[in-house]
């Protein structure tokens, strides 16, 4: 239970990477912050998360990089293949992306980066309530409370929903539902002596991208784990089916693919697999005091490995706009112009994490063609230099804290822009 003498400037509702980060960064501003988890306990589910430069500069800056390092793996390099033949078509020098945005690429296990936030906002101080499922949102005269299913209320300042993809805080804003893809993943992390035998790389993150399914490996835990990951479009879910990405549409999927996949996907978990949804952008994530973060805001497809950075990220920014403020306490508050602090945290997220989702799905769509569009994709990758950076400067970089810092668009190129009477005959 929560501390009954802890008077809370904020509170969050959500104990998960989003939460945490946002509580961490807020507590650092010198505000009173209480965490809200409806589950029994702290802790992640999954496996593997990639987090990339735009992440480790905040958990650097948070005092947590060295911590993080000791726990993940930094790979040498990110490579791009076709799951059918297994030729190389692109990839990225991790060690050449740490040198150009100061930071490293980072690979390491869900659980562990949650560990890492949650031992740090115990030292920050921040109260941690389990046990607590929040049914509703309203704001106040003084700033906005959570509603509990067992009927009391929590109230702050202001409040942070950071309730995950069901939340119950966006339906202030929009009534939509989250937007299935038809596509599911499988997990699987393993030792990393059951995999040496399988024409695995221990040393860099390695995507193969193929017809309807991709598949992912990569080192974790200092390289003493495997992390795969196997995701595919579901027939079923297609057909309308409740009971899709079942484990035999797992080994129908990938039934076609290369060796150095096949031998992959009979380790993964096959007990338990995660459909792939997301949402509609929307542009707005504020309802009076009450204010939208992480996935409750803009879950994404995993495409380009954001979704856990950006929740992270949104939980900066706003204390960023908090700490610009140096409010001073009072004896009736924190000091804090939230309305200011919320409006500007609000201008610039929804823009910039829109962006994440719709090109994640473009991303996915990329990665799964067959037939000549395939060839098309491998010619423009092959063509692609290592050191070619237009396409991760708007992502990698520092994260905008205003619009006018938000990079420009990336480049694009058509597939047709590949002649097909061009095209290798066996690629």
């Amino acid at each position: 239970m929560s501390d009954p003498t802890f008077r809370s400037d904020v509170l969050i509702v959500g104990g998960g990477i989003g939460g945490l980060g946002a509580a961490l960064a807020l507590s650092r501003k010198g505000l009173q912050v209480r965490v809200l988890e409806r589950a029994s306990e702290f802790g992640e589910v999954g496996a593997g998360l990639q987090i990339a430069p735009n992440c480790t500069r905040i958990l650097d800056e948070y005092g947590l990089l060295d911590e993080a390092k000791t726990f993940g793996v930094l790979p040498a390099s990110m490579v791009m293949k076709d799951a059918l033949d297994a030729s190389e078509l692109t990839r990225l020098d991790l060690r050449d992306v740490e040198r150009e945005y100061g930071f490293p690429y980072m690979v390491i296990h869900r659980s562990d980066l949650h560990g890492i936030l949650l031992r740090a906002c115990r030292r920050a101080g921040v109260d941690l309530v389990t046990d607590q499922a929040v049914v509703g949102y309203e704001n106040t005269a003084t700033g906005a409370q959570a509603l509990c299913v067992d009927g009391h209320v929590e109230e702050a300042e202001v409040v942070i929903a950071a309730d995950g993809l069901h939340s119950v805080a966006r339906k202030l804003l929009v009534e939509d539902e989250p937007v299935s893809s038809a596509y599911v993943a499988y997990r699987g992390a393993v030792p990393i002596d059951e995999v040496r035998d399988n024409d695995v790389s221990e040393s860099d993150v390695v995507v193969y991208v193929g017809p309807q399914c991709h598949f992912v490996q990569y080192p974790l835990r200092g390289g003493e784990m495997f992390n795969q990951v196997a995701v595919f479009e579901s027939p079923k879910a297609l057909a309308g089916e409740e009971d899709w990405g079942t484990p035999d549409e797992l080994d129908q999927a990938f039934a076609k693919t290369c060796e150095q996949v096949q031998t992959g996907i009979p380790m993964m978990w096959r007990d338990r697999w995660w459909r792939m949804f997301d949402r509609e952008p929307i542009f707005n994530w504020i309802y009076g005091r009450i204010a939208l973060l992480g996935d409750a805001a803009h879950p994404p497809l995993q495409y380009m490995a954001q979704g856990a950075i950006m929740a992270i990220e949104d939980g900066w920014v706003l204390a960023e706009h908090v700490g610009s403020q140096r409010p001073a306490r009072t004896t009736t508050g924190s000091g804090v112009d939230w309305d200011a602090a919320l409006a500007a945290y609000n201008a610039v997220r929804p823009e910039h994490c829109a962006r994440v989702v719709t090109t994640a799905r473009s991303w996915g769509a990329l990665w799964h063609l067959d037939g000549i569009p395939r060839r098309q994709r491998n010619v423009l990758l092959r063509e692609r230099d290592t050191h070619d950076y237009s396409y991760t400067e708007w992502i990698f970089g520092p994260t905008a804290l205003i619009p006018e810092q938000e990079p420009g668009p990336y480049p694009t190129r058509s597939l047709d822009s590949v002649d097909v009477a061009e095209l290798s005959p066996c690629r």
